[in-house]
């Protein structure tokens, strides 16, 4: 019920109970209500006690079965439910690493922590990884990620990595940017290019590759060594040069992969990436107000995180075309319309 109430716009327990009254009908087509509809206390004290890892598990069941994950790009990133913190009880926000298969912008998982109490985002994107086949897929994650056990991690699950270098891995990423900063190296390497023009900006890509890795293999002092990612294969540089309101600026990015990528699958690939933020974290801050959800009592936060992004894969995958914010007042609108998108699931 809370499911079909979060796809109908409803957006916390007290909405779920309230549209559970108005549509009771509805529900009693393919539920039995003995004793009616439950109230918004039964939602919370559900949504409390709902043990999180048993709910996952479903939740990965559930996007199995509708055959959404597919091969391609699985993007890994974290996200801070900013109003789940609990002041009373001395709890930080909780936050949540999901995996995103880009090409069909559906979440495949989802793994919490709070720092507070010790844990990480590297960890818990391990434990969320752990739990998902990669065969074919490759795992794109920020330079936080960028470790050797987390590398290693995907390899074992049968999948390639594409990770961001940063200044977290700074001999590496020195010497990946000396490499990258000479004209007659680039010069060599492959490259492609791609310009985009929309809202007044203009924004043009070039990515490099480079598949020769001797140079930092070979003998160097042991102050200098940079520790390699285990299978590393790949390296990458792209160049954004953007240009709005008469002002043009230019940033260059780094990555290491395991897979022997063309230049054109690997600027495909970094702008997948990307899709996390504008496809699962905007939508869930526009769409579904996940920014000012203030759940924060027990296991709440992290079951109703949970029952957003079954909502928002249930939402993608019928009716292509309509924007899912269409889609959810629709659904709220007309039986018909609910039918259409709740019909999938069976």
């Amino acid at each position: 019920m809370a499911l079909t109430a979060a796809i109908c716009g409803a957006d916390s327990c007290s909405d779920f109970a309230d549209f559970a009254v108005d549509r009771e009908d509805l529900f009693r087509e393919f539920l039995r209500l003995e004793n009616g509809v439950p109230s918004h206390d039964t939602f919370s004290r559900i949504f409390r006690l709902l043990d999180p890892a048993a709910f996952a598990a479903c939740f990965g069941r559930f996007a199995t079965d509708l055959g959404q994950a597919g091969a391609g790009v699985v993007a890994i990133d974290g996200k801070t439910l900013r109003r789940s913190f609990d002041t009373a009880a001395n709890r930080s926000p909780l936050a949540v690493v999901t995996a995103f298969a880009s090409a069909t912008r559906t979440v495949i998982g989802q793994e919490s922590f709070r720092a507070q109490e010790g844990d990480s985002e590297i960890l818990a994107a391990r434990a969320l990884l752990e739990c998902l086949d990669l065969t074919g897929q490759l795992v794109t994650a920020d330079a936080l990620h960028c470790q050797s056990d987390t590398a290693q991690l995907i390899l074992d699950r049968d999948g390639d990595y594409l990770l961001r270098l940063k200044g977290n891995r700074p001999a590496l990423h020195d010497m990946v940017a000396e490499y990258f900063a000479d004209p007659a190296v680039l010069t060599a390497l492959e490259s492609v290019e791609t310009t985009d023009a929309d809202h007044g900006r203009i924004e043009r890509r070039r990515a490099w590759v480079s598949h020769d890795l001797e140079w930092l293999r070979g003998p160097k002092s042991a102050c200098h060594e940079p520790v390699l990612l285990p299978g590393l294969a790949c390296l990458g540089m792209i160049e954004a040069i953007v240009q709005r309101g008469g002002k043009t600026t230019s940033t260059r990015h780094y990555h290491l992969s395991s897979r022997p990528l063309s230049a054109e699958a690997y600027l495909a690939a970094a702008r997948s990436h990307w899709s996390i933020e504008n496809g699962l974290h905007w939508v869930l801050d526009m769409t579904f107000d996940e920014d000012r959800a203030r759940s924060r009592k027990d296991h709440a936060p992290e079951n109703l995180a949970t029952l957003r992004k079954l909502a928002l894969n249930v939402l993608r995958t019928a009716r292509p075309g309509i924007s899912i914010r269409r889609k959810r007042k629709r659904s709220g609108w007309s039986d018909d319309f609910a039918r259409s998108i709740l019909g999938q699931m069976r």
